[in-house]
């Protein structure tokens, strides 16, 4: 292997957001060559021992063994990038040690500011992640990972809501509103630390000020090619799909 030529291996579930990833490295990293593709980190492990990048893009959460998994094994022979939806858990790896991390939706300014560190680090050498990983491993933990019920105000009244009866939360200004199917409350927590609380698998962000209760859903509005709507079971409202996050929708 040509020990100069900066080469790399984006491990990504998510075919859409694996291209997407890969669309914006060619802008802002054009002679990064990509030598490999992985959908899950069982294929990442045999995919770095035959091409051997130098940089490795890791999801955090894949089928099979995670990023995290692969990092452990990797991670003192090539720069690691986490890639991930969990602001928590991308903050403790980069505090750690990792060279950074990149939040889906990946954001072509963020991606530019991490291409520039790692381009920076190259030549040193990769940092071991065998404790970063563990410590990583301990913080995803279910019971501290996953939020289950929002203390909301509801008039002069403090409420204790289960979050399997909200229908979506939106940003409201200061507040960010919690809709449920018959009320609403406000609460002071902002929505990129719900995002981080919130079960992924249950909870979509759709919009920069919109999560929703994938449970609530009824559908989704395409008015045309460009403007996508999501539809609840249990209200009228009609809420808009940033173009970032069609991708969830596609299964439906």
């Amino acid at each position: 292997m040509n020990d100069t030529r900066p080469t790399a291996l984006i491990a990504e579930d998510e075919p859409l957001m694996r291209e997407r990833l890969k669309e914006r490295l060619a802008e802002t990293w054009p002679e990064l060559e990509i030598v490999a593709e992985a959908a899950d980190g069982d294929e990442a492990l045999a995919l770095f021992d035959v091409h051997e990048p130098r940089v490795a893009f890791l999801d955090i959460r894949m089928p099979g063994r995670t990023g995290l998994d692969v990092a452990a094994a990797i991670g003192s022979e090539c720069h690691v990038v986490f890639i991930t939806a969990y602001d928590r858990h991308a903050l403790q790896a980069f505090d750690a040690g990792a060279v950074d991390y990149l939040l889906k939706p990946v954001e072509t300014d963020r991606l530019a500011q991490t291409v520039a560190r790692v381009k920076a680090k190259l030549a040193s050498v990769p940092t071991d992640l065998t404790q970063i990983v563990a410590a990583l491993r301990a913080h995803a933990t279910p019971s501290t990972a996953r939020l289950r019920w929002i203390k909301a105000a509801v008039g002069k009244q403090i409420r204790l809501i289960p979050v399997d009866d909200v229908v979506y939360f939106q940003s409201d200004t200061k507040y960010t509103r919690v809709v449920l199917a018959q009320s609403e409350a406000l609460i002071r927590t902002p929505l990129k630390d719900l995002v981080a609380e919130l079960d992924p698998d249950r909870f979509w962000q759709i919009h920069r000020s919109t999560i929703v209760n994938v449970s609530q859903l009824a559908g989704v509005l395409r008015e045309d090619a460009e403007r996508q709507f999501a539809l609840f079971k249990s209200r009228p409202d009609k809420l808009p799909i940033s173009r970032q996050f069609t991708h969830l929708f596609k299964q439906m």
